[in-house]
């Protein structure tokens, strides 16, 4: 715990890796948690798949659990 699941257009392996080291610490200064609890991945996904996909499939079912959705902050 946690598993943090980022999906996204490609991008080099180098802002790959600095995402996932500032995602790890954030989680690790402000979640409190040990780095052997933190998981995380990065999945590209093409740009003509992101509505069906991503979208369709992922964000829209879960809109009530977006913090941040489309820009707008919701809470």
């Amino acid at each position: 715990m946690p598993y943090i699941a980022v999906k996204a257009f490609e991008k080099d392996e180098a802002t790959k890796k600095e995402v996932a080291e500032r995602i790890n610490q954030i989680f690790l200064d402000v979640w409190g948690c040990k780095p052997e609890a933190i998981t995380i991945s990065i999945e590209e996904v093409e740009r003509a798949s992101w509505d069906e996909e991503i979208y369709e499939k992922e964000i829209k079912p879960k809109e009530d659990k977006m913090f941040i959705l489309s820009g707008e902050k919701r809470y």
